[in-house]
C-alpha cells in the first residue's frame, strides 16, 4: 500500500528537513499510528501520502509511493482528516459539506445523499445536514470532516489527531467508526495521535518518526505504548482578588435558533486556574471568548477588573488578557516565529530590546528557537499551539484564557507548557482553560466548571 525510500520533504524557506530519510513499507489493511516529539514530521507524511504537498513549493528526495504510484495520482483512493477541520470545510451546510467531495468525484446524484447520511450517522453528527457549519464547535468540526472523508470510501485512510478536540463520549464513538472500517482489513489506516492511548486498541503496529530524521522504533503497541507518569501542578495557596467575572452570561450565534450559552455565572481569581469541560457544543470556547472581551453578550456582564470586557480597546485589553483560540492560526498576524512573539510586548509599550528579549526566552523555552524565522503558518499543529500560547504569555498579563491549550503535545512539551501556565498562576495570575484533556483538567486544574447545553452542569 504504503512505501518509502530514502524519501524527505523541506518546505520553502526552511533550513532543517520536515522529513529525511525515511524507509517505510506499509502493507494492505494495516492500521498504523504514526508517533514521535511534535514537529518531528507525522502530519507531513500524512499531507505527502495524500498527494497534497507541491513538488513546486518544497524540495523533496527518494521516492513515496501509494499504491505503487506517486501519491499524486491516487488521490482518488485516499481520504484525509487534517489536523485543523476548520481547512476543510468548505460549504455552509454540514450535509453540503459532506457531499461536496462526492460530487466532485462524479457519483450519481441518487446515490449521494444515502452516503451523506450514512458518514453523518458513523460519526454521531448531532445535528440535521441543515445545520451551519460556523455554528458548529471545533469538536463538531471535527465530526464533520471526518464524515466528508468517510463518504467517500477511500482505500487509505489518514486522520491527523482526529480526536484531538472531541469530548470523551465523542471520542469513543470516532474509535468505534474507526475499528468498524478496518475491521475486514480493505481499508489502510494511518492515524496520528499524540493521545496514544485513545487509538492504543485500534492499530497493530506503532512507528516512531524522529524530528527530521526517519525513524527510531518500530513495533507493537504493546512493546512501543507506555504510560507517562502524571505530576500535578496544583496551586498551593487561596486564591487572591477577582480578575474577572461573568454575571447570566448568555449569547447567540447569527443564524441559530438555539443559546450557544445562557445564564453562566464565573468568577476568575489571581492565583487559581479554572477548568472549563463539558461536550462539544457545550458552550465553552463561547465562554472563554466572553470573558477574554473578544464577543459582546447577548444578555448580561463580562468584566475584566471595573470595565465591560467587550467594551475595552485593544491597548487596554492587551494589558488584562492574553488569549488563546482554538485554531491557532486565527491568532497569527506575522510571516516570521519570533515577530509573532514581540508583536504583543511592543504593543503594550515595551521597548523594541525588551521585545525581542521576551521573545527570545520563550522560543528557547517552548522548544521553538530552531523555527525562529520560519513562518507560524509552515510550523505542525502542535508547533502553532506552543507559539499561540507563548504569544499570550508574552505580554504577563494578570489572566490567561485558553481554549484546548495542551492540544498536539508529546509529553515533553505539554509537560512544559503546564509547568509554563503553573508559573504564571504561583506568581499572582489566573488561568481560564477550557479543555477536553483529561490529563490537563486533572493534573493543573485547580477548579472545574462542567457545561452542559450552554448551561453550568
Amino acid at each position: 500500500m504504503i512505501e518509502a525510500r530514502g524519501w524527505g520533504w523541506r518546505y520553502p524557506g526552511r533550513r532543517a528537513w520536515a522529513v529525511r530519510g525515511l524507509d517505510l513499507v506499509i502493507e494492505e489493511g494495516e492500521r498504523v499510528l504514526l508517533a514521535g516529539p511534535s514537529g518531528a514530521g507525522k502530519s507531513t507524511l500524512l499531507l505527502a501520502l495524500a498527494g497534497l504537498l507541491d513538488p513546486s513549493a518544497g524540495e523533496s528526495e527518494g521516492e513515496l509511493l501509494v499504491h505503487g504510484a506517486p501519491p499524486q495520482t491516487t488521490r482518488d483512493r485516499t481520504g484525509i482528516v487534517f489536523q485543523d477541520p476548520e481547512t476543510q470545510l468548505v460549504m455552509a451546510r454540514a450535509g453540503d459539506d459532506v457531499a461536496f467531495g462526492l460530487e466532485n468525484r462524479c457519483v450519481p446524484t441518487e446515490r449521494i445523499w444515502p452516503r451523506v447520511h450514512a458518514a453523518l450517522a458513523a460519526v454521531g453528527f448531532p445535528y440535521s445536514d441543515e445545520r451551519r457549519t460556523e455554528a458548529l464547535s471545533g469538536g463538531e468540526k471535527q465530526r464533520l470532516a471526518l464524515a466528508g472523508a468517510l463518504a467517500l470510501e477511500p482505500r487509505l485512510l489518514l486522520l491527523d489527531e482526529p480526536t484531538a478536540n472531541l469530548d470523551p463520549d465523542g471520542a469513543r464513538e470516532v474509535r468505534e467508526v474507526i475499528a468498524s472500517l478496518s475491521s475486514d482489513r480493505s481499508r489502510t489506516v494511518v492515524i496520528v495521535e499524540h493521545r496514544s492511548e485513545v487509538v492504543a486498541s485500534l492499530v497493530d503496529r506503532v512507528v516512531v518518526l524522529a524530528p527530521g530524521g526517519g525513524i527510531v522504533a518500530d513495533g507493537t503497541p504493546t512493546d512501543l505504548l507506555r504510560p507517562e507518569p502524571l505530576q500535578l501542578h496544583r496551586a498551593t495557596r487561596a486564591p487572591g482578588a477577582a480578575l474577572a467575572l461573568g454575571r447570566d452570561l448568555s449569547f447567540r450565534y447569527p443564524g441559530t435558533d438555539t443559546l450557544a450559552l445562557d445564564g453562566v455565572d464565573l468568577d476568575v481569581r489571581s492565583g487559581e486556574a479554572i477548568a472549563l469541560t463539558g461536550p462539544n457544543g457545550s458552550g465553552k470556547s463561547t465562554l472563554v471568548l466572553l470573558i477574554a472581551g473578544l464577543l459582546r453578550p447577548a444578555r448580561g456582564d463580562a468584566r475584566l477588573g471595573d470595565a465591560e470586557s467587550w467594551r475595552l480597546p485593544a491597548r487596554r485589553l492587551i494589558g488584562l488578557v492574553g488569549t488563546v483560540f482554538q485554531d491557532p492560526e486565527h491568532q497569527f498576524v506575522t510571516a516570521r516565529v519570533d515577530d509573532e512573539l514581540a508583536v504583543g510586548p511592543r504593543r503594550a509599550g515595551r521597548s523594541e530590546t525588551e521585545a525581542r528579549a521576551i521573545a527570545a526566552s520563550l522560543l528557547e523555552r517552548l522548544h521553538l528557537a530552531h523555527l525562529a524565522a520560519a513562518n507560524p503558518f509552515t510550523l505542525s499543529g502542535g508547533e502553532q499551539r506552543r507559539l499561540s500560547v507563548a504569544t499570550a504569555i508574552a505580554t504577563a498579563p494578570p489572566l490567561l484564557v485558553l481554549d484546548e491549550p495542551t492540544f498536539g503535545q508529546d509529553p515533553r512539551t505539554f509537560a512544559e507548557l503546564v509547568t509554563l501556565l503553573a508559573a504564571h498562576r504561583d506568581a499572582g495570575g489566573g488561568v481560564l482553560f477550557a479543555s477536553h484533556d483529561e490529563a490537563l483538567v486533572t493534573s493543573f486544574g485547580d477548579r472545574t466548571i462542567a457545561l452542559r447545553a450552554g448551561r453550568a452542569a
